[in-house]
């Protein structure tokens, strides 16, 4: 694995998928954790992002993490997954026995794997980040994964349509304990629509401040846009512009040393002044409040 440099406290460093052996990368990562090896990197401690999907599979261990805001602790018998960006915090490095696998956007686009994009898993529309496993889960989820780890390792002819055979059948899975553990999501037209919108805003959201630039992206009228997003959501379309300006806001105050200023140009904000303001009708609190509060929960 290549070696991570710990950042400055200017910005938060997002990794690729890198293979363990060259540093190369990847669309698929698979490997063991021993319970004995500790298998992450000290950068890892520190806040960052990961630019891939990640699945680990705990059978014995535990540590304490946050996914943004959120703190979990894993424990065995769970299954956690994120997704591409959200910023992650160890707060410590401690041994686990299980499996640990990422893949990439570059994997899910591919023409065999788009059908992946609309399970329940991927689009993860309760914003969960843990599957509770039964026995039955246990045993058949290991399974899966020491074959997904043993073909990774072995290489040979195939490899890649291998991984993809088995990851497909550990996603389809996954996707249908998340059905049975946070409820069925019909995923329609409609639906797709509001995920397209919200991954546009993933990509635009310190460029684009209004509904009608995300609506002419789309090629659909503002009105439509702001139908669809309330019917599917129960939030306005300017809601969920808003809502990811302030946990972008959010992850920089509390992982950055950047002044409100910088934030707020970074973010596509006219002055600071206009930052505050909007921060503090969103949130009832100031930025700074927020960055010393946030950091007496982190300390």
């Amino acid at each position: 694995m290549s070696v991570l440099t710990a950042p400055e406290k200017t910005t938060i460093p997002s990794y690729p998928l890198v293979a363990l052996k060259g540093g190369k990368p990847a669309m698929i990562e698979v490997h063991e954790a021993n319970g004995i090896d500790v298998i992450i990197e000290d950068a890892f401690l520190l806040p960052h992002r990961k630019d891939y999907y990640f699945f680990a599979f705990i059978e014995q261990g535990d540590s304490r993490h946050w996914i943004d805001f959120v703190p979990y602790t894993v424990r065995p018998g769970h299954f956690y997954f994120t997704v591409p960006q959200q910023v992650h915090l160890k707060e410590e490095s401690t041994p686990v026995k299980g499996y640990v696998a990422g893949f990439t956007e570059e994997f899910l686009s591919l023409e065999e794997n788009r059908m992946l994009r609309r399970l329940p898993v991927i689009l993860n529309p309760a914003g969960a980040h843990e599957l509770v496993l039964s026995d039955a889960d246990m045993v058949y989820i290991e399974d899966v994964m020491r074959k997904m780890t043993h073909e990774f390792n072995a290489g040979g002819t195939w490899q890649n349509q291998m991984l993809t055979s088995w990851l497909r059948i550990l996603v389809i899975y996954l996707s249908r304990l998340y059905t049975e553990q946070y409820g069925e999501s019909c995923i329609t037209k409609n639906y797709c629509l509001l995920r397209s919108f919200q991954e546009l805003i993933g990509e635009h959201h310190a460029q684009l401040h209004d509904v009608a630039a995300y609506a002419n992206l789309l090629n659909i009228t503002p009105g439509y846009l702001n139908d669809v997003v309330k019917q599917q959501s129960g939030k306005t379309a300017i809601n969920h512009i808003h809502n990811r300006l302030v946990v972008e806001a959010k992850r920089k105050l509390l992982h950055t040393d950047l002044s409100v200023k910088q934030i707020a140009d970074e973010l596509g904000f006219e002055d600071a002044a206009y930052f505050n303001r909007f921060f503090k009708r969103v949130t009832e609190s100031t930025p700074i409040a927020f960055r010393q509060q946030i950091r007496e929960m982190y300390s």
